[in-house]
């Protein structure tokens, strides 16, 4: 790239982006069209400043914008604070904080797949920062695009926006859309409950995490149409913990407006924490670190990493059990959240936000390593969760199908017992309240399995989350024109909700709304082209687990 002055006819690169900035024009190539500095950094006005982002393939690219204060030091298990005003122009072309976690262990195969780790940007508590991508950094009204609000997984406890998985050009390119991604508060910074401590302050430290998200909705709401964005028209979706998160969200009274349709993806979440619970884990993390009197202004100053040290201590003993860490997780307050998401019905806070609810076939295909698995240890592990019925159960799934490994179907079983469980009652209990006049839940389940090692995890948790932002470049799906086709008809679906409220696009198969007589559901399977809907599938397995 060759800067072009307009007095001298060529300059060497030395010194290029200065001499861009004093010129205002910049030269592609020798005779190319001379781009002005705003076509490459374009510059927008937000509420709290000005802010410089950087194109990349047509799309306007603005990462760490800071929506909250750092939350450090007394701001430390705090409701967020408000951004300071700033003057001049802050730029915004890096990625900001992710929240402080520890990684997951890369020794396993699947988590070097899912790339949570591999996350660019620092780690440290001046997280509460997003990334936005948008076809047009403008503020006409006529042109004003949804906006897709991303919320990373890893639980409660690890994730980034700011991953590779989560790059959100190519769906802002393919859907037209303005797209965001976010940080926020995790772990122990984010759901520590400490309003057991006598310290009034702290009242709604357990959902400090969920906090930031409203937060940062907020900052959507007043600055996206900013970015070409659509603050009416804000779809909130994520997998895994963004599904919980987003379940969450639904019930949260400050977060009422912000959003108006919401996705989960294998994530369902039913409650949240009791506060007796909550607050017994806040004690023994403040037992584990030897703190006497005011435990909390002790807390707010210690340094991040022993904070961290002792929550991954308590972290670990959920994983010595076999299960994600669950010591620090949103809190039924009775102020930040009042009510547990979706138990023992939908909340009718969110009555008017439609939902979709989706599933994959063999979602805890994470969590299992015996890849060598025989039929007898197949029948070892149903004895170990239905007893004396474990023969009739595996009969049941070798019959659905015959070529699957023990492996994949030990999988398939667990995720029936738990993610699609709750995925089904999150489904049945919105249509409920569709059926007395609220907006309609739709389903889908993904059974395109995944071709790393071979196809061994089957259709594994997160095998759609590139999919459903049009990036099939990674591990779990990998670059080919069937992918590319399954994320049209996927993204595509996703981008007509936003827009819409019915993922209802001329990519997919007609997809009706899910009710207790019809279950109807979109299937992913096979190829692109057998995709389709289908009433009430794999019914045999949800009635036989529903019953027990």
């Amino acid at each position: 790239m060759q800067q072009q002055p307009r007095s001298t006819p060529f300059l060497n690169r030395r010194g290029l982006l200065g001499a861009a900035v004093a010129t205002g024009a910049l030269w592609c190539a020798k005779g190319a069209r001379a781009m002005t500095e705003g076509e490459i950094f374009p510059v927008v006005e937000t509420a709290n400043g000005r802010l410089r982002g950087l194109m990349s393939g047509g799309i306007a690219v603005f990462k760490g914008v800071h929506y909250g204060a750092d939350t450090s030091g007394a701001n430390r298990f705090m409701p967020p604070a408000p951004v300071a005003r700033w003057s001049g122009v802050r730029d915004a072309t890096a990625y900001g904080n992710y929240a402080p976690q520890m990684p997951a262990d890369r020794r396993r195969a699947y988590a070097d797949l899912i790339m949570y780790d591999l996350q660019p940007g620092g780690m440290g508590e001046d997280c509460l920062v997003m990334n936005i991508w948008t076809p047009s950094a403008s503020p006409s009204g006529r042109s004003r695009r949804p906006v897709m609000v991303h919320l990373h997984g890893g639980g409660y406890y690890a994730g980034s926006g700011n991953s590779p998985q989560f790059d959100g050009e190519m769906l802002a390119r393919f859907g037209d859309a303005v797209v965001v991604t976010l940080n926020h508060r995790l772990g122990s910074f984010g759901f520590l409950d400490l309003s057991g401590l006598g310290d009034a302050r702290m009242a709604q430290s357990g959902a400090a995490g969920m906090l930031d998200i409203v937060a940062a909705l907020g900052w959507i709401r007043e600055n996206i149409a900013a970015f070409g964005g659509d603050p009416s028209r804000v779809l909130v979706f994520g997998q895994s913990g963004g599904g919980l998160k987003t379940s969450v969200l639904m019930a949260m009274p400050s977060a009422r407006g912000l959003f108006h349709r919401a996705g989960v993806m294998s994530g369902s979440g039913l409650r949240v924490a009791p506060q007796e619970a909550s607050r017994k884990a806040a004690g023994e993390f403040v037992a584990s670190l030897g703190l006497g009197k005011d435990p909390v202004a002790r807390l707010q100053a210690l340094p991040m990493h022993t904070l961290l040290a002792a929550q991954v201590t308590m972290e670990n003993a959920d994983r010595a059990k076999g299960e994600a860490p669950r010591a620090f997780s949103p809190v039924l307050d009775g102020t930040a959240i009042a009510r547990h998401p979706f138990d023992p019905d939908a909340p009718a806070l969110s009555a008017e936000v439609p939902m979709i609810v989706g599933t994959t076939l063999d979602e805890r295909a994470y969590r299992r390593i015996d890849f060598n698995a025989d039929e007898a240890a197949l029948l070892k592990f149903a004895e170990a969760r239905v007893g004396d019925d474990a023969r009739r159960l595996v009969a049941m799934y070798r019959d659905e199908d015959p070529s699957a490994s023990p492996y994949v179907l030990q999988a398939r079983i667990d995720t029936d017992m738990t993610f699609r469980r709750a995925a089904q009652l999150q489904a049945e209990r919105k249509a409920a309240a569709a059926a007395a006049g609220a907006a309609p839940a739709y389903a889908y389940l993904w059974k395109i399995p995944s071709p790393a090692y071979g196809g061994r995890y089957g259709a594994p948790h997160g095998t759609d989350i590139g999919p459903s932002l049009h990036d099939i470049r990674h591990g779990l799906n990998g670059p080919s024109a069937e992918s590319v086709r399954l994320a049209d008809q996927l993204a595509g679906a996703w981008v007509a909700f936003a827009a819409t409220g019915d993922p209802n696009n001329a990519r997919t198969p007609q997809w009706p709304a899910y009710t207790a007589q019809r279950r109807g559901t979109l299937v992913f399977q096979g190829d692109s082209s057998r995709t389709r809907a289908e009433d009430d599938p794999r019914q045999a397995f949800r009635t036989y687990w529903a019953a027990r």
